[in-house]
């Protein structure tokens, strides 16, 4: 499965936007760079799952409405993975980051 960054960029953008949020506020609640955020949302930067989990606590939802579109309600865990994401060295993220196109393609 291949991402495409701009539609996720596009969903980010509307996920803010039902919210009434500008993007100053998002990257702050996020704890992204300052101008990120626009670069994300017109799919010129590519975001690393741990942005993408930053961002899907700040806009309240999961990652899974970003990444295809589609939003988990009733199942929470994706909270406690963010937190456990945050808590990772750069060689472990790595390490989930390309465990999650497979496991994307698991039934």
């Amino acid at each position: 499965m291949e991402l495409d960054y701009q539609e996720i960029g596009r969903r980010i953008a509307h996920r803010r936007k039902q919210l009434k949020l500008k993007q100053a506020e998002t990257e702050e609640r996020a704890g992204i760079a300052y101008k990120y955020l626009s670069n994300i949302e017109r799919g010129v930067s590519i975001p690393s799952t741990e942005v993408i989990m930053r961002l899907s606590l700040a806009l309240e939802t999961t990652p899974d409405e970003f990444l295809v579109g589609t939003v988990r309600k009733q199942d929470e865990r994706w909270k406690d993975v963010a937190e456990q994401l945050r808590t990772l060295n750069d060689k472990q993220l790595k390490l989930i980051e390309s465990l999650i196109p497979w496991a994307l393609e698991q039934e």
